[in-house]
């Protein structure tokens, strides 16, 4: 029989940084396109994330989602034009625009929200309780390591 890898080697911690980069990056793609709906890209859905959060310009955008400032006016504009972002003038700065969700947007994020949920819900619901206990061990694990 042949022996088992050490798991502390540096070979198998670089074997498992690669796995769980590729597995991550899966889990994201498949929840970002195939709870896309409604006419809203994944990009314009980040955008109305960070929104929902808090009030920002389309510069402060542009530098979070890294994306170049005629490219985020584009995504806003579109945003905008769906209804789902308005534009404001700062308190301070009147020459500031802030963008905010509108009603319809905050209800567009939860629709996106509950669609997402759904999805991953729909996955869990083939596991074994024993995957799901590990599952949930390994989202702590991954938040831990995401927050390092």
């Amino acid at each position: 029989m042949p022996a088992q890898p050490d798991p502390n080697s540096p070979e198998s911690i670089v074997r498992l940084a690669h796995d769980l980069r590729i597995a991550c990056m899966r889990v994201s793609r498949r929840v970002r396109f195939e709870t896309t709906t409604g006419g809203v890209a994944p990009h314009q859905m980040s955008v109305i994330i960070r929104l929902a959060a808090s009030s920002q310009t389309s510069g402060e955008l542009a530098a979070i989602e890294r994306v170049s400032a005629p490219s985020m006016s584009r995504t806003v504009g579109k945003l905008v034009e769906l209804g789902l972002v308005e534009r404001a003038s700062d308190d301070e700065d009147g020459r500031v625009v802030r963008l905010s969700l509108t009603p319809a947007g905050q209800e567009q994020l939860d629709e996106h929200r509950a669609r997402r949920d759904a999805w991953m819900t729909e996955r869990l619901d083939g596991l074994t309780d024993e995957e799901r206990e590990l599952l949930s061990r390994a989202s702590e694990l991954l938040n831990r390591v995401v927050d390092q």
